[in-house]
């Protein structure tokens, strides 16, 4: 897809839904000696979601499974509990926000990685995928980040949505005048 056309679907997204392993973590898994298991979240992702939010733009995580980390890094990165959404269902996630929300596919951007992903990634109007996603992924994203996941992806996504919105030069400079 030629940059362009990636930028014409980017100037209509209202939403942004998020995959959280494999785009906020790098999808590499902790064990402690204990059986505990953690996790690595990038900051620079806690800047993205704060970004898109500032510019109007609401975030929303979606993955199978919402644990305890999921839910402190969304009070982290700005994302309310009402819009961490755990199902594997993910296009049928999207219906019922849609039913909800009166906003239709092409006001969506997702970002996901991995097959469990294609189905939502086709049908909103703005994808995008890391540059270490599953080749698939990749290969119906509109926009392919130069990061990996886990190492700023959101980051990039909101620079990317908020230039091609004329909103990306706001947005700095209120997070720069914030006290």
């Amino acid at each position: 897809m030629s940059k362009e056309t990636a930028v014409e679907k980017a100037k209509k997204v209202k939403f942004v839904i998020l995959d959280i392993h494999g785009i906020l973590t790098d999808n590499t898994l902790y064990y402690t000696d204990d059986g505990k298991k953690s996790e690595c979240f990038s900051l620079k992702d806690r800047l993205g979601c704060i970004a898109l939010q500032k510019g109007g733009i609401d975030v929303a995580f979606l993955t199978s499974k919402i644990s305890r980390a999921d839910e402190q890094v969304g009070q982290i990165y700005g994302v309310p509990p009402e819009k961490l959404w755990g199902t594997s269902a993910k296009i049928g996630k999207l219906d019922e926000f849609e039913k909800v929300s009166g906003l239709k596919d092409e006001d969506f951007c997702y970002v996901g990685d991995e097959m469990i992903d294609l189905g939502v990634m086709k049908r909103v109007g703005f994808s995008a995928a890391p540059s270490d996603g599953a080749v698939e992924a990749k290969e119906v994203a509109d926009y392919i980040t130069r990061v990996g996941g886990g190492k700023g992806v959101v980051r990039e996504v909101a620079e990317f949505i908020l230039k091609a919105q004329n909103k990306w030069e706001t947005v700095i400079q209120t997070m720069s005048e914030e006290k």
